[in-house]
């Protein structure tokens, strides 16, 4: 019999209700041992930021020095510029919606002072990481970027070998244990009183970025459709079986063979699409980036954390080149993402749990605008590349 499968989706789900209900009746003393495991897990999480930035980044950015010059270097920069508006569209509409329909300020009192509302654990095992956060991305960022122009390929092997074993640590240990983790989170809120206004915030929450996707998409495809000369809405309606595949995936590169044949649908050159989009589904997650904003800044506005365009202005920045670390790695955007909301947004264990919770309820959602998306560069890179890509494909003696 085939042994049923359930996604992580599910998972999260699961904890989420169960850790609402448990907590209206389980006893402090058994409570505080999923207590005591989020304390452990979250030690552990802290020192494993820095090995999972060094270990998905570094590669990353080696790679992108590699394959066809200037095409690359356009499509990384449009790309990164995709991404950025993602971003800041998203800081700026949620900064006119959120206070309007979120409580600010006075609510998660709990998550500001644990302390003082929350159960603790029954004991405590520090675990330091090897490094700050800013120092492994300075570091991944370097070496990266050495990788990327020097010849030898023993670094270059290393990385990738330790690449695989981060990658590893994520889908064997860390992924696994997430719905648990989460599960203590919202007991521990339960006890604590806080957990109907999470609730509550993540319903609104995931209403305001799905109807934030659309527009992004809308915004995409228009400017996509001005530059190209094309109409916009038929571009994105040919774009909509890689979105619904996105959806049921929730992979970007699972989606990658849908992504390129309804790009090669909207015109786009054979040897371009080949091109643009598994380099897109790499480099390119604005909807991804979109759901990591909207969620920072509904939790910082709930936990009474200062949202000032200043520090999420840096931290969209930042997370822009973080998130081509992500894709191939379930949960990897938000894993990513975890250093920086850390160390720039000053997130603790309790407020990077939230976010990993949130982001996981609309993983395929993001996906699917990600890879939606690429089809939009693609058409962007049909017109700007021109006969660009016949040339480098064609053989030496044709060029001639």
């Amino acid at each position: 019999m085939k042994k049923l499968k359930v996604s992580l989706l599910a998972k999260v789900v699961i904890a989420i209700i169960g850790g609402v209900v448990f907590g209206q009746f389980l006893p402090a003393s058994v409570a505080r041992i999923f207590v005591t495991f989020n304390s452990l897990f979250g030690n552990f999480l802290s020192f494993a930021i820095p090995l999972i930035i060094l270990g998905l980044v570094t590669p990353a950015i080696g790679e992108l020095g590699k394959g066809a010059g200037k095409l690359l270097a356009i499509t990384a920069l449009i790309a990164y510029g995709s991404t950025l508006f993602s971003g800041f569209f998203t800081y700026f509409s949620c900064s006119a919606v959120f206070p309007n329909i979120l409580p600010t300020n006075t609510a998660l009192t709990a998550m500001d002072n644990p302390e003082k509302f929350m159960l603790q654990p029954y004991f405590v095992v520090a675990m330091p990481p090897l490094m700050d956060v800013m120092t492994a991305l300075l570091l991944s960022f370097t070496i990266g970027l050495g990788l990327s122009y020097i010849n030898g390929t023993v670094l270059h092997d290393s990385f990738t070998d330790f690449k695989e074993i981060i990658t590893l640590l994520i889908k064997s240990v860390i992924i696994p244990l997430l719905p648990i983790h989460i599960f203590g989170i919202f007991l521990n809120m339960t006890v604590s009183g806080q957990v109907m206004t999470v609730i509550a915030m993540f319903l609104k929450v995931i209403i305001v970025i799905f109807i934030l996707h659309v527009l992004l998409l809308v915004i995409q495809f228009c400017v996509a459709g001005s530059i190209a000369g094309k109409n916009p809405f038929r571009l994105l309606k040919n774009m909509l079986p890689a979105y619904a595949t996105a959806l049921g995936t929730q992979s970007s590169a699972a989606t990658i063979p849908v992504t390129l044949a309804q790009t090669l649908k909207n015109g786009v050159r054979e040897n371009i699409a080949i091109f643009v989009i598994p380099l897109c589904a790499t480099i390119h997650l604005a909807g991804s980036t979109m759901k990591i904003t909207a969620c920072a800044m509904a939790v910082m506005l709930m936990s009474g954390l200062p949202v000032e365009f200043s520090n999420m202005a840096g931290f969209i920045m930042m997370l822009g080149i973080t998130m081509v670390a992500a894709p191939g790695v379930p949960g990897g955007a938000i894993m990513a993402a975890l250093g920086i909301l850390q160390s720039m947004l000053g997130f603790n264990e309790t407020l990077q749990a939230l976010m990993i919770a949130l982001y996981i309820a609309m993983d395929s959602f993001g996906t699917a605008c990600n890879v939606t998306g690429d089809g939009a560069i693609a058409v962007v890179m049909n017109k700007i590349a021109g006969k660009m890509f016949d040339n480098m494909a064609a053989s030496p003696a044709q060029r001639e």
